[in-house]
């Protein structure tokens, strides 16, 4: 926690990008001792003139700890790369921001989310399915994710405040800078209670057109799945899904009238390949979302056999391969594989990709009911 004040300062270092950052991490070991890096030291690193420039001007002109504090005045809380809260599905994408600000609250059950996106310009027709879709995905308690922009992210924001629902909210300015205007209301909905509005930007940062197509690979990075209600050819929302695809992460699409500019978009995802949605099950079906609130009371199921035992003791928030769970215990892969898969049938682990693994709840006391010891490597 007190190394905070230095991902807040590399943060305000423009052109440090995640890259950077974890090239820092790696010579380094920490961000306070890259802090007081020279310059021979980040030329090795690879740093060009200019990011070298930058840094020792803004290193110069900053006291961190005023930055801190200001960002604590304004209600704002942090998240970087290291800290336990950082969203696990998030921090496996390419490049991941190494520091979320964001106001509200975002939980552990936030991870099960899906992304609704579109135009600015949305129809009635829009309008309705995006009321539709959102009040389906609430009633199962999935996480609504968009960017708070006019039209179909606002309607989607909205719904899911009205009935109750938890959602996200991705800026692509500072958190004291929402934009659209309109939209500040909205915002502070959301922070009450339903959710979070989130940014990778510093405060005072305004909403400028090169921030939002990076913002939008968070927006993706945060969900399972992203569904496009409407959309033109060049609309933001398919900047999104272009994301999506790279991190693995499913894309859906709304189908409209073929003479809809509003409809170009998703109809042309759909002839892409994007799964085609008419209602929420099928967005359900897809990511394997039913029952996501009985699956989450499940969690407080304990391990029973010796395997999960072992395994349950070397898992963690931070995602871990198969193969390194099989060696840290001395168990055969093939039956570390089927016991996770019975885990994860159970709610207490969840695969995230390249057979990596994470745990679903806290540590708590784990009770051997076997009567026998878990193997040991």
């Amino acid at each position: 926690m007190s190394d905070r004040k230095y991902w807040l300062g590399f943060n305000l270092v423009k052109g440090i990008g995640p890259a950077k950052v974890q090239a820092l991490l790696d010579y380094y070991g920490s961000l306070a001792n890259a802090w007081q890096a020279n310059e021979y030291e980040l030329q090795k690193i690879g740093f060009d003139r200019r990011a070298i420039k930058t840094f020792l001007k803004t290193r110069e002109q900053t006291d961190l700890d005023n930055a801190l504090s200001r960002v604590q005045q304004a209600g704002v809380s942090l998240f970087t790369w290291e800290m336990p809260g950082y969203p696990s599905y998030l921090r496996e994408i390419p490049n991941p921001p190494p520091l979320l600000y964001y106001q509200g609250e975002i939980l552990e059950q936030d991870q099960w989310a899906v992304a609704v996106v579109g135009t600015r310009r949305l129809t009635a027709y829009g309008r309705q399915v995006t009321r539709d879709l959102v009040a389906g995905l609430v009633q199962n308690n999935i996480t609504v994710v968009s960017g708070l922009a006019r039209g179909i992210d606002a309607i989607a924001h909205q719904t899911a405040v009205e009935l109750g629902g938890r959602t996200l909210a991705v800026l692509g300015s500072g958190l004291d800078c929402v934009y659209p205007a309109e939209n500040r209301s909205l915002a502070q909905e959301i922070t009450q209670g339903q959710g979070a509005i989130i940014s990778e930007y510093g405060l005072g940062v305004q909403p400028e057109a090169k921030n939002f197509p990076p913002r939008n690979r968070i927006i993706s990075g945060l969900s399972l799945g992203v569904i496009v209600v409407e959309a033109g050819e060049r609309s933001g929302a398919l900047i999104t899904t272009n994301f999506a695809l790279e991190q693995d992460r499913e894309v859906f699409a709304v189908p409209g009238n073929i003479n809809s500019p509003a409809s170009r978009g998703p109809n042309k995802l759909i002839q892409e390949g994007a799964k085609l949605v008419t209602t929420v099950e099928d967005v359900l079906e897809e990511l394997n979302l039913h029952m996501v609130a009985e699956r989450t009371a499940v969690q407080l199921v304990l391990p029973e056999t010796a395997e999960e035992i072992a395994l349950y003791g070397r898992l963690s928030g931070q995602p871990t391969h198969i193969d390194e769970l099989s060696r840290s215990t001395g168990l055969p892969s093939a039956l570390v594989s089927s016991t996770l898969t019975l885990m994860e049938l159970k709610g207490m682990v969840q695969q995230v990709g390249g057979m990596n693994y994470v745990l679903l709840r806290e540590d708590g006391p784990i009770y051997n009911t076997t009567g026998k010891p878990p193997q040991e490597s």
